[in-house]
């Protein structure tokens, strides 16, 4: 049987024959071929190219409805499948740990303080206020915001903060039922509990429930807790402008406390009159009030009887470092439960309170001396080559001074800066105006009031004492301290440049007063005993800088808390570093920190007095522990700095005196049972010292006279026959220098002193300098590695008053 015959007008097609068109085929009665991207047979379009790859209508609105049934069906599970569950533990109260590195207890942090009130007891105004902060279309919206929520994500996703996009009954749920934890299921939980909460309970009993839940800083939850912590009173008596305070301490509690935060008061004044003005567009408040509001000051913080000594300045600064750097929030730490082992050594922690008992605060005499009732004192000790900071003093008492002294931003830290700006001149190959590389033996014009050149602005510092020098190398102005010539090299360097060595070394860039200028050379900035410890540190570990810590270890419940990297960077080239530190060895031989010498080990420091002696500075290393003491001016009543003028008996108070005394103390008692350690140091090409001048010869004696005594030891020596004076302008004769004398950096003060420079820390070849700063050199506290165009390891020569013994 025969095929059938194709339909009328429908030409047959031969396989073989290539299609060449619609017109081929055109025809009376006949169909043209649809080319491609040309209609089909049913007149659609045919996709070509990245068209095909887009989904069509159809295929889009059916994806969209799967996936609305299929979040809808999750919502509606999620909702019956999740119950309101009882309190939760942190709304019953824990507390957290400290622990010693070595597993021994340091704190516990105590109980929770709360007193629940209703919501009838609280004003309508505090009310009100906490509402414009957290919340403020709280009685008309929904429990939950998703808009909020998912405005908050994109937020933290994309760099502008990390933000909450949760409604109050949201942080409600999280307060009272669930905890602070940063997961999915933790939210998931309180997206649908707040839903039903929100169906189940009115307005008034979330907000009250909220109110005494929440947490506001210095251990208080509830805001009747919080009205005594900051005020004294309860909440009923709370002012409209003390109501609008507490609610700003809901966002960040520690941040935000101006007491012991005083660094933060521009943003917590920010956020309280964020609050105000919210009532002002809430129509809570009228614009005459709110112009008639002034800030109300929050009284002094009284701490836990167990946060008394020491312990309350190391648990806050513990936790300071838990939530500055995003390892817990304040708010999940403060639910407790943790178990935190801290970097700190019991002993060496027990040295340090000890070394300022004994150098200072047995000497103090507020009755004799009004002026020793200003006397403050702060002190850091970090491991160099770990971060780890393994002790702290912050003030004379928690419960009796609560701002720590070592982590305050509020004083000058004057020449202890100054090494800096030779670090940043010898990274950036730096040269003086006219030419000549800055090194160690740079010579500049010391003389006092000279005015800077080089810059626009007009700078002419005085040196102390008003001393000028004429022509001195870089390395006696740092002994001596000379201001004019630190404020015409920053200059040379470029106060940009030096700056940014300054921030790369470990000086936070937010530190007060940070400006570039030439009189940031004399260090007007006003960084933290922490800061310019984390610094040297920098400075003792060859240019290496490793983030310090406080945090060995965080538990809770048999979990592990995972810590930020701290993988150390090198910060300036070990070149810089170690230049500077051969300089910084001379201050401590020859220069205004001879009371160093006292610690028996090779050290490397610089002094500090800041204008009107309103602080005093002494931060120095030895190769294995970097300490940093501060010593400062502060009226106990208001809170201002105050001049140290006569303070402990004496005219002037520097940082030669009595911080480089503690720190010497400090520093013998924590390296006792090891053997000093020499600087090993790389320098800078052409900073190697030139050799000694050779010895006097001997004049003949007549006959029959009697030879010169040999020496007893150091302590009948001159107490300052070669160090020149201090940053004072004067010779510090103090008897509790211990006998030291000018020589080098030796191995202990009681033994007589050396010949020839030998035992076993180092001592001077001679009156000539330092014998065993360089490798090759007899004795010995540091060596030093040639470079290229150095001139090889000799001793330094020493200033010509170094002769004069």
């Amino acid at each position: 049987m025969s095929d059938p015959s194709p339909p009328p007008g429908w030409p047959p097609r031969d396989p073989d024959t290539p299609h060449r068109g619609p017109a081929a085929h055109q025809g009376a009665g006949t169909r043209p071929y649809a080319a491609p991207g040309g209609p089909d047979r049913r007149g659609r379009h045919k996709r070509t190219g990245w068209r095909r790859l887009v989904p069509g209508w159809r295929l889009a609105l059916g994806t969209v409805l799967a996936l609305a049934l299929l979040v809808g069906g999750a919502l509606v599970a999620g909702y019956y499948l999740v119950d309101i569950p009882p309190a939760n533990a942190a709304a019953t109260a824990q507390s957290n740990v400290y622990l010693y590195s070595d597993g021994t207890q340091l704190a516990r942090d105590g109980e929770v303080n709360r007193v629940n009130v209703t919501l009838a007891q609280i004003p309508r105004t505090v009310q009100e206020a906490v509402l414009a902060a957290e919340d403020r279309d709280f009685h008309s919206e929904r429990a939950v915001d998703p808009k909020a929520m998912l405005r908050a994500a994109w937020n933290t996703l994309t760099g502008k903060g990390r933000q909450s996009g949760s409604t109050i009954t949201q942080q409600y749920v999280k307060n009272y039922y669930l905890g602070q934890e940063q997961t999915i299921n933790r939210k998931a939980k309180e997206f649908f509990i707040a839903i039903k909460l929100g169906r189940e309970k009115s307005k008034a009993y979330i907000l009250e429930g909220y109110l005494n839940t929440s947490y506001f800083g210095r251990n208080a939850y509830g805001i009747q807790a919080a009205a005594q912590a900051y005020y004294g009173k309860d909440v009923g008596r709370l002012t409209t402008a003390e109501g609008a305070y507490l609610a700003t301490l809901l966002n960040s509690p520690s941040t935000f406390d101006v007491a012991t935060h005083p660094r933060s008061r521009d943003r917590a004044l920010a956020r309280w009159n964020y609050v105000l003005d919210g009532m002002v567009k809430k129509q809570w408040l009228t614009q005459a009030e709110r112009a008639a509001t002034a800030f109300p000051e929050p009284g002094r913080i009284r701490p836990a009887a167990g946060l008394s000594g020491q312990r309350g300045y190391l648990v806050e600064a513990v936790k300071d470092h838990i939530t500055e750097r995003g390892i817990l929030d304040e708010k999940t730490l403060s639910a407790g439960g943790y178990r935190i082992t801290t970097t700190l050594d019991r002993r060496r922690q027990a040295d340090l309170v000890e070394a300022v008992t004994d150098r200072m605060l047995t000497r103090l005499d507020p009755a004799a001396r009004p002026v020793d009732r200003f006397v403050r004192a702060g002190g850091v000790s970090i491991d160099p080559a770990t971060g780890k900071v393994i002790a702290m003093y912050g003030g004379i008492d928690y419960t009796r001074q609560y701002v720590n002294n070592a982590t305050r931003h509020d004083h000058q830290v004057a020449s202890t800066f100054k090494p800096f700006v030779f670090a940043a001149a010898v990274e950036n190959r730096s040269r003086t105006q006219d030419g000549r590389p800055i090194t160690p033996h740079t010579l500049y014009n010391g003389d006092n009031k000279r005015r800077v050149t080089g810059t626009r602005v007009s700078y002419a510092p005085e040196n102390e004492g008003r001393q000028s020098y004429g022509d001195i190398t870089v390395t006696t102005a740092t002994d001596l301290s000379v201001n004019t010539v630190f404020a015409q090299m920053v200059v040379d360097v470029g106060t940009d440049k030096v700056k940014q060595t300054a921030i790369a070394l470990g000086i936070p860039e937010n530190t007060p007063n940070f400006t570039a200028g030439p009189a940031m050379a004399l260090g007007t900035l006003q960084a933290s005993v922490l800061d310019m410890a984390q610094a040297y540190a920098t400075l003792a570990d060859h240019g290496r800088r490793t983030p310090h810590t406080f945090i060995e270890k965080i538990t809770k419940g048999g979990d592990t808390l995972p810590l930020p990297d701290r993988t150390p960077e090198q910060a300036v080239s070990r070149e810089a570093a170690d230049t500077t530190t051969s300089m910084l060895l001379s201050v401590v031989d020859n220069g205004t920190g001879t009371a160093a010498l006292a610690a028996g080990h090779p050290a490397a420091g610089k002094t500090g007095t800041a204008e009107e002696d309103r602080s005093a500075w002494f931060a120095a290393y030895t190769p294995t522990l970097v300490t940093v003491v501060a010593m400062m001016g502060q009226d106990p009543d208001t809170g201002t700095p105050q001049s140290l003028y006569g303070a402990l008996g004496e005219a002037r108070i520097g940082g030669g005196g009595y911080p480089a005394r503690i720190w010497a103390q400090y520093t013998r008692s924590a390296l006792e049972g090891t053997d000093p350690v020499d600087f090993d140091l790389d320098l800078q090409p052409g900073a190697a010292p030139s050799p000694p001048p050779p010895p006097l010869p001997e004049a003949p004696r007549p006959p029959g006279e009697p030879t010169a005594p040999e020496p007893a030891g150091p302590s009948d020596r001159p107490e300052h026959p070669t160090g020149g004076p201090d940053e004072d302008g004067r010779q510090d004769g103090d008897p509790d220098r211990e006998g030291q004398t000018s020589g080098g950096n030796r191995g202990g003060t009681d033994d007589p002193a050396p010949e020839t420079g030998g035992g076993s820390g180092s001592g001077h070849t001679g009156p000539g300098g330092i014998g065993g700063l360089f490798r090759g050199a007899t004795g010995g506290h540091g060596t030093a590695r040639d470079t290229p165009g150095g001139d090889g390891p000799h001793s330094r020569p020493r200033p010509p008053s170094a002769y004069l013994e």
